[in-house]
């Protein structure tokens, strides 16, 4: 029987993990606890088209219109036309989305509009904590199969022989250096948000198969396109307040109670979330730095504690009654659209290796993500993953496109003055959040420059911090070669969105031979060109 790695336990890592056992031997592992991951902290919901009143074509136009033109047409239309299928999926694995009162099947499921969406197309679950219903189901399910799962294992790099890769290289408790060996690897390792000094990730998110899969010579793309999500409890751990409170009407004030996001956008709070999180940015500063009010009260207590039982829960730890005052919220590093590049059945530059989720970058997301997306996306390209696997490798072709080329990799060599993670965070925060310009990113790259991880890494924290480091610097880079605002990245110094930079972008640390355009790939997600 062939034998598969899975790489990570969130929604992705699971549903690959679960399929993949019907016909393979599968090794599930996991740096943490299973189902310690983004997906458990996921708050507003999975957009799918399920209902009579909407309709496929119109999640489509709403994805594409939030990508900034730079989705990929194909993915995004696989991500809408297969969504609904992989929803009854989930209910069938024992999912329990909210329903209307009294209401049954998949017409009384309970759902939520957010921003951009033209549609009330997102389904939740147990009010606000739709991640954490979906974790726990496909955990049980994971549990209940043939995978054998190993827990506190942190993959340092990946395995690559002639060309492809095998295996993984894993640090367990006690520091023991393991070596697991398979047919194919499936990254689902999730994203890097605690790149930022704030984010709403936790603290396992910090890019480590990203940065393992560069260290191998994949392709990674969009780096620069990282999503802040406008509204987290401006308190220690900046805990993530779901845009379906907007979406049920809750309103963003400045520090004098006046509504100020009509000032930016037509559609205010629910315009798209790279818009609300710079107008928040924006008015903090105005007011030194305070955080911004959001107003639920008009929504009242009995439908805040019920349709939102986490974030009421954290706000009363708080000391903080939201059905009577505005709470204070701030933006923070929340989802990353650039990844390991994929294509349409999560196959990576590097034949052997698959990725899927928030570690991949498929295209389906454009410059910004649309809300809700992310969850759905990580469950339908998990399950198309497993469909290809034994199939013919695609040819990905080089890299192409003035903004890409190889990067050398200075954190293995140990050389550089020592860093802290606080340090990394809050120079990625200053000068690759939010706001960027050319002299910020310059400054923040030379400084980048000149730090290294001492000696080889041992510890997990130390080689964490290889991997931050290691994409810190690629971020950077990238969105210094994007010399124009798009979606989700913002210069201050070109506040203008540029025809010439419709383009996708890539890096890889492989020799890419001269510039030529990409040989055409059959089932490809996009072409970078």
């Amino acid at each position: 029987m062939a034998s598969v790695i899975v790489v990570g336990t969130g929604i992705a890592g699971l549903v690959a993990a679960f399929r993949a056992a019907r016909t393979h031997s599968v090794t599930l592992l996991t740096k943490a606890e299973i189902g310690e991951s983004n997906t458990r902290y996921a708050q507003g919901g999975i957009a799918a088209a399920l209902f009579p009143d909407d309709n496929i074509r119109s999640h489509i136009d709403d994805t594409l219109a939030a990508g900034a033109g730079l989705n990929a047409p194909a993915a995004v239309e696989i991500l809408c036309a297969e969504g609904p299928e992989r929803i009854r999926d989930l209910v069938g694995l024992g999912v329990d989305f909210d329903r209307e009162h009294g209401g049954s099947g998949l017409a009384g499921l309970a759902r939520g509009r957010e921003a951009a969406h033209s549609s009330a197309r997102i389904l939740h679950a147990g009010g606000d904590a739709t991640g954490a219903v979906i974790e726990s189901a496909l955990v049980a399910a994971v549990r209940a199969s043939e995978v054998a799962i190993l827990e506190y294992r942190f993959v340092r790099d990946l395995i690559v022989r002639e060309g492809r890769v095998v295996g993984v290289e894993v640090s367990a408790q006690g520091g023991v250096d393991e070596r697991y060996e398979a047919d194919a690897v499936i990254l689902a390792s999730g994203g890097a948000g605690q790149l930022y000094a704030h984010t709403t990730n936790p603290a396992v998110a910090t890019g480590d198969g990203t940065a393992a899969a560069y260290r191998a010579g994949a392709r990674l793309a969009d780096l620069e396109f990282y999503q802040f999500h406008p509204t987290s409890l401006a308190v220690p751990g900046n805990f993530l307040v779901s845009e379906a409170v907007r979406g049920e009407g809750a309103r963003l004030l400045d520090a004098t109670g006046r509504r100020f996001m009509g000032d930016w956008h037509p559609d205010a709070e629910l315009a798209p979330r790279d818009i609300v999180a710079r107008g928040i940015a924006r008015q903090m500063a105005a007011q030194g730095g305070a955080p911004v009010l959001l107003d639920a009260t008009a929504l009242g207590s009995d439908l805040l504690a019920e349709r939102f039982p986490g974030i009421d829960r954290v706000c009363r730890a708080h000391g903080l009654d939201w059905s009577r005052e505005p709470i204070p919220v701030t933006p923070a590093a929340h989802y990353w659209m650039g990844g390991i590049e994929s294509d349409l059945r999560g196959r990576t530059s590097l034949p052997g290796l698959y990725a899927v989720g928030e570690v991949a970058c498929t295209g389906v997301h454009g410059a910004n993500r649309l809300a809700s997306n992310s969850l759905l996306e990580s469950l339908v390209f998990a399950w198309r993953s497993v469909d290809s696997l034994g199939e013919p490798w695609p040819d990905f072709g080089p890299v192409v496109g003035a903004d890409a080329g190889p990067a050398e990799d200075r954190s293995r060599a140990g050389t550089g003055d020592a860093f802290t993670r606080g340090q990394l965070q809050r120079l990625m925060w200053e000068s690759a959040g939010l706001f960027r310009s050319a002299a910020g990113l310059r400054a923040a790259a030379e400084t980048l420059t000149g730090w290294a991880v001492p000696g080889r890494a041992a510890s997990v924290g130390a080689l964490e911090d290889r991997n931050l480091l290691d994409l810190g610097r690629l971020v950077v880079g990238q969105a210094l070669a994007r010399r124009e605002s798009r979606g989700a990245h913002y210069r201050d110094d070109l506040p203008f969105t540029d025809p010439g930079f419709g383009r996708h972008s890539a890096v890889t640390l492989a020799p890419v031979g001269p510039r030529r355009p990409a040989a055409a790939r059959k089932d490809s997600a996009h072409a970078l060109a």
